[in-house]
């Protein structure tokens, strides 16, 4: 599979670099992968594409400010970017550190300074951080002193340091720290929770699982009322996720690693949906990664619907197994090919050439047409065509696709 394939033109000023208002405003462009016809709505439309008792899936993981401004010893600047907790008591870190002649031994103070948002560094700098979500969430009264330093102990691949801080991290992180934006989004400097989605709860990822950006609390209200629920996953975001591949053979890309976890109410709540004809709708391609690597340990099909089948499920088993429940680490790379077990519907936002969501979305596309592994990656890539010349905007903030 060669990755020049995935890739496309996309002229500039088609990168969304501000959020739309409302939330569900943003355009919605409706792929059936049966056929290749589009269609073109807004995203409040889409209980219009779902039925009870459909379910959506989405991503609940919350993005931590993980950008902290420092100060050399010499007065110079310097960056720490927060990757993962290498420490249960959250002060030593593995940090991306930017900033001349910073070696082992080095000490830089932290500064308060926080900036609404910030540019992220580039993704591909960027290595998986699956225990992010150990630095938890602050606790009350709990107050960090004036000056905080952080002491560079080992130098890992480059701008990769083993850094110890003063304090825990979750002490001053919402206090000092910025929050990351992918590095084609410039100069936004509107509200922080907008890059976070409505039901995010656990702070651990880098970058937004975007697809839930166009829900508000009344669109999910709407659905629940047409008998569509929502269920949640956790997947902590690494910036690794975005990484374009730069191999000509895809399959030879280092896939990334990411912690996850589909408690056991979730997976009883989807299985049971499935069994009532009900569809899997997974809200971004995060969503999707969770709920494939859940059902790989599953059956392929569920068996025959039965009173057994309606057992409540216990601590740690469903009645079957189209997914399961689990927690921890998930590295899995879907491209055409691949035979989906799990999901049924996609909701997407519009991905970066070259890259493995773009890979992932074309095999979701082909999926319905198992003879021909590259009909999904032509579908996808005419769909993106229309899109730009019907001025869709594309990436983070941008418009969304519904893949039937």
């Amino acid at each position: 599979m060669k990755t020049s394939l995935f890739d496309y033109h996309l002229p500039p000023a088609r990168i969304a670099q501000t959020p739309v208002e409302p939330r569900d405003a943003s355009r919605l462009l409706v792929l059936d992968r049966k056929t290749g016809a589009i269609e073109h709505r807004h995203f409040r439309d889409i209980g219009d594409y779902l039925h009870a008792p459909d379910i959506l899936v989405g991503n609940d993981s919350r993005v931590i400010p993980a950008r902290l401004a420092a100060r050399k010893a010499t007065g110079g600047q310097a960056e720490v970017f927060l990757l993962q907790a290498l420490d249960d008591a959250g002060t030593t870190w593995r940090c991306l550190v930017r900033g001349r002649n910073l070696h082992a031994g080095a000490t830089l103070t932290i500064l308060p300074q926080k900036p609404e948002f910030t540019t992220a560094t580039s993704p591909s700098d960027l290595p998986h951080s699956p225990h992010a979500s150990t630095y938890a969430q602050k606790n009350p009264g709990e107050e960090h002193t004036s000056k905080i330093t952080a002491t560079i102990q080992t130098e890992l691949t480059t701008g990769v340091r083993v850094v110890t801080f003063s304090q825990p991290v979750h002490t001053f992180i919402d206090t000092y720290g910025a929050m990351p934006l992918p590095p084609y989004i410039t100069g936004y400097q509107g509200d922080g929770e907008r890059y976070q989605t409505v039901y995010s709860r656990p702070a651990g990822s880098v970058a937004a699982p975007t697809a839930g950006l166009h829900f508000t609390p009344e669109l999910l209200l709407a659905l629940r009322d047409q008998g569509i629920r929502l269920q949640t996953v956790t997947l902590h975001v690494g910036l690794d996720t975005f990484r374009p591949v730069e191999v000509e053979d895809a399959t030879e890309h280092p896939i990334h690693t990411e912690w996850a976890e589909l408690t056991a109410p979730t997976a009883h709540a989807i299985n049971e949906a499935t069994l009532a004809g009900g569809r899997t709708v997974a809200i971004g391609t995060t969503a999707v990664r969770t709920l494939e690597w859940s059902a790989q340990s599953g059956t392929a099909s569920p068996p025959a619907a039965t009173a057994a089948n309606h057992a409540e499920p216990d601590a740690d088993a469903c009645p079957w197994r189209r997914v399961t429940a689990f927690s921890g680490s998930v590295d899995l790379f879907i491209r055409p090919g691949y035979r989906f077990r799990a999901v049924d519907a996609l909701i997407t936002n519009f991905h970066l050439p070259r890259s493995t969501l773009l890979m992932l979305v074309s095999a979701f596309a082909g999926q319905l047409h198992p003879h021909d592994n590259d009909i999904g990656r032509q579908m996808i890539l005419a769909a993106y065509q229309e899109a730009i010349e019907q001025e869709y905007r594309f990436y983070s903030f941008g418009d969304a696709m519904l893949i039937i």
